[in-house]
């Protein structure tokens, strides 16, 4: 086997558990802070939440079967690669919502209110943070939760629009829906207090993991770096002609674009070839094309 697959399989199975990680804690948010205060969300989960307080069946199963309906539009709009995760994700998640909510009901028939009674508001800000923290672990690893996902994801394939917006608008009337359940206007706001926290931890999350960065490493060993970026870190390099003003001595300028979170390996690699590098690091706004993301223009 030889060593770029097993790299990949690598990858790939680190995905797959960054997007259980995820979906443990969106199970514990609904489990321990919405479902004991009967607070509610958006999207699909939020759905099920609002069919289970009307009528008592557990958000897991109701979940799934919605869910199987919708994969169906993730297999021939975003491909099967997309589907395997969503699957996986959409799977883990409905057994750790059984899971969650056995751990925390302990035989009981009720939720037991681990911050204390009348502490709705709490519990939305920290449940609403878990879910957006768990949500965004799973969609920066190509994957989906399904329901409003799925069309957040169609929707951004295509558009260059925030992923947070686009569910925000798909939620509003989900949540807006749990006042003919309550008939509480008191929830319906609760429930927009968890939407606007869980999408705004949840744009933080993805916009941290597609940070990108750019290099200019000036060395006269740029032959030995550009081959260690380009190999160990799988970075695309280029070189650049350049003249120092003070020395008048040509050199070369290795150019890498890079995500944020290999930074540090790109340092350690200039680091042992020539510790005498001069390097700049700039953050960019935005880079587009291969191995980074697509460009979504009319």
């Amino acid at each position: 086997m030889n060593a770029p697959l097993i790299e990949n399989i690598k990858k790939e199975w680190k995905d797959y558990v960054v997007i259980a990680i995820g979906t443990i804690i969106i199970s514990m948010g609904f489990a321990v802070f919405l479902l004991p205060y009967k607070l509610t969300t958006g999207g699909v989960t939020g759905l099920c939440t609002i069919i289970y307080y009307a009528t008592g069946i557990e958000i897991q199963y109701t979940y799934m079967l919605i869910n199987i309906i919708l994969l169906g539009i993730a297999l021939k709009v975003l491909g099967m690669r997309f589907l395997i995760k969503t699957i996986f994700a959409t799977i883990a998640l409905s057994f750790f919502l059984g899971l969650a909510q056995a751990i925390v009901k302990n035989g009981n028939p009720d939720f037991p209110q681990l911050l204390g009674e009348n502490q709705e508001f709490m519990a939305a800000v920290v449940g609403g943070c878990m879910i957006g923290l768990g949500v965004g672990m799973v969609f920066s690893k190509n994957g989906s939760t399904g329901g409003t996902d799925i069309i957040a994801w169609v929707i951004n394939k295509y558009k260059d629009v925030s992923l947070g917006r686009l569910m925000m608008y798909c939620d509003i009337i989900i949540v807006t829906s749990c006042y003919f359940v309550f008939n509480d206007w008191k929830r319906v706001l609760f429930g927009y207090c968890i939407l606007f926290i869980t999408n705004f931890v949840l744009d933080y999350v993805i916009n941290s993991a597609r940070q990108s960065v750019q290099f200019l490493i000036f060395s006269k060993k740029y032959n030995d770096i550009a081959e260690a970026i380009n190999t160990q870190v799988r970075r695309g390099v280029t070189l650049l002609d350049g003249t120092g003003w003070y020395s008048k001595q040509d050199l070369k300028v290795v150019v890498v674009l890079a995500r944020k979170n290999q930074a540090l390996d790109i340092f350690r690699l200039v680091k042992e070839i020539d510790p005498n590098a001069f390097i700049s690091q700039s953050n960019v706004v935005g880079v587009y094309g291969e191995g980074f993301d697509k460009l979504k223009v009319k």
